[in-house]
């Protein structure tokens, strides 16, 4: 799988070069085997260091690189992948203290997704 569009990479870079924002996730990446989600809000020039929450166990701002995501070889021929349907909705500011409180990205995406969805009628 690509693990960057076209327009991620280009939105990526643009954050990049305005690092005082709070920026909202372009991208989801995960193992779908296991432990290890990452949320990318900026690429640096470079097209490989990215910035962003990671979580392989606990989870933290900070950077990591795209290559070494790409390289990580898992059973079944399977490797990180990037989630098509994922929508960043807050910045990363947010899913960094959610992501501390409920223990990990994945129990802050449940949380996060539940606070976006509007109030159903009690009639």
């Amino acid at each position: 799988m690509i693990l960057l569009i076209d327009d991620q990479r280009d939105l990526l870079l643009a954050n990049g070069r305005q690092r005082d924002v709070d920026h909202v996730p372009v991208v989801k990446f995960f193992n779908p085997l296991g432990e290890g989600v990452w949320l990318a809000t900026e690429l640096d020039a470079d097209g490989d260091t990215l910035f962003g929450l990671a979580d392989i166990g606990y989870p933290e701002l900070g950077n990591f690189s795209l290559e070494e995501l790409t390289s990580i070889r898992l059973p079944f021929g399977m490797g990180i992948e990037r989630d098509i349907l994922f929508t960043g909705d807050f910045p990363i500011s947010v899913w960094a203290e959610a992501a501390r409180e409920a223990g990990g990205i994945r129990a802050a995406e449940r949380i996060l997704h539940r606070a976006a969805q509007p109030p159903r009628d009690g009639g």
